[in-house]
């Protein structure tokens, strides 16, 4: 098994195939930066193992993406407030909020980097800039 694989953990949205593909084919426009595990592994200092377990337990999301179909995740996701880098805190949360809503990970990558009207900004870079209650509120009102 190679080290830029992983399962996708979240479940599609039954009879969604046609807005995965709208979801993935969004994605390469949204997203300026593309991580895969490994890299993930490395800007951490860790092991692509517990990497896997980020992906796994959903602290971090991501397609399977570009011509070798790896699964990658958004640089995005990665901080360095700290001075140590580290998975964005808030992240985790708002992919639970957003997979009960019931999106699957490619739709909850999509919503968190398009602009959102009733905040003006993407959640990602609200969530980035410390303004996660506001993104969770917006999150749960999908329902």
């Amino acid at each position: 098994m190679s080290d830029t694989t992983a399962p996708e953990p979240g479940a599609p949205v039954p009879d969604s195939t046609d807005d995965r593909t709208d979801d993935r084919a969004a994605l390469e426009s949204l997203v300026d930066a593309w991580l895969t595990l490994p890299d993930v592994a490395e800007v951490l200092g860790t092991q692509v193992s517990k990497v896997r377990g980020l992906v796994s337990e959903r602290t971090l999301v991501g397609v399977k993406r570009g011509d070798r179909n790896t699964f990658q995740v958004p640089a995005a996701f990665l901080v360095t407030d700290d001075g140590a880098p580290h998975v964005l805190h808030t992240l985790r949360g708002t992919v639970l909020v957003l997979s009960d809503v019931g999106l699957d990970d490619a739709a909850i990558l999509r919503w968190l980097f398009e602009t959102e009207p009733s905040i003006g900004a993407t959640p990602i870079g609200e969530l980035r800039a410390g303004r996660r209650a506001e993104v969770r509120r917006v999150a749960q009102a999908l329902l």
